[in-house]
């Protein structure tokens, strides 16, 4: 059960650690493969040091909660301050760990604790910066496997990645929202910030941006030009996203999607064997 709170189910988001890899694959080495499974753990670790506290704090609502109350602290299933103390550890293990890859990724580490953490006990309640802030993960996790094997990513890049995880993040507020409308789901205090129609322009505007900063991306990288092949699996996998959102009334868990949706799955896994082929045959 102590296991079970770390939320393992959530370290699909830190694949995105990986991207850097990828994108360096004609250099690449075993090292480097190395130093990006140790970075994508290690974020696992504060990550999951985050969803402790959070889960700490709100035990006592989580009870009243008719899925929350399931959750380990809440159903009573692990000690509360077991729990927090194993946080703890990981948090300080993890910063420690982090600083003989680099100073820097450590700082990194750190400064996304502190933002989630923040995110959990006040900004998640401000309109528009919750959004903000949930696509910012996404940007440090990106950042961050380059800091571990030493590779500096294209401003274009972590445009791209900024972008479509501001795509993500507003589709979770959208999903919500749907929810709470169709009386299915719990009340978020921001949600009284947002309406359908205002969420589906943010998305409109997002989704727009980054389809043409991928392609952007493509031409400028400074890799060859025929990426712009991968291009059609970028708009897929967006249309399939948007489709899931408004026809079928999914996209408040992109890690549940990317599992439960084939086509999603499908789109995610030629996308990556597809950069991996171009980038080490045509570069």
């Amino acid at each position: 059960m102590y296991f079970e709170q770390l939320r393992p189910r959530q370290w699909t988001k830190n694949i995105l650690v990986f991207a850097a890899l990828i994108f360096s694959i004609k250099k690449s080495n075993v090292d480097m493969l190395f130093h990006s499974i140790i970075g994508f753990f290690l974020f696992c670790f504060v990550s999951s040091s985050v969803y402790v506290l959070n889960d700490f704090v709100d035990r006592e609502a989580d009870r009243q909660h008719p899925e929350k109350c399931k959750r380990p602290m809440a159903s009573g299933a692990i000690n509360p301050y077991g729990a927090l103390f194993m946080g703890t550890v990981l948090l300080v293990f993890s910063l420690a760990a982090a600083f003989t890859f680099s100073p820097l990724f450590a700082v990194l580490l750190l400064v996304y604790f502190a933002l989630n953490v923040a995110y959990s006990f006040k900004l998640k309640h401000v309109v528009i910066l919750d959004i903000l802030i949930i696509a910012s993960g996404f940007v440090f996790r990106a950042i961050g496997g380059g800091l571990v094997i030493n590779v500096q990513l294209t401003p274009w890049f972590l445009i791209c990645t900024l972008l479509l995880s501001l795509f993500l993040a507003i589709s979770k507020r959208r999903h919500e929202l749907y929810l709470l409308q169709s009386n299915k789901g719990s009340h978020r205090k921001v949600l009284d910030s947002y309406s359908l129609d205002l969420l589906n322009q943010f998305n409109s505007i997002v989704t727009t941006a980054t389809i043409m900063s991928y392609a952007l991306f493509t031409f400028t990288s400074g890799h060859t030009i025929q990426l712009m092949w991968t291009l059609v699996f970028v708009l897929y996998g967006v249309f399939r996203y948007l489709y899931l959102i408004h026809m079928e009334g999914k996209g408040g868990k992109p890690e549940k999607v990317l599992f439960q949706d084939r086509h999603i799955l499908v789109t995610v896994l030629l996308y990556g064997f597809s950069v991996v082929l171009i980038l080490f045959y045509f570069e």
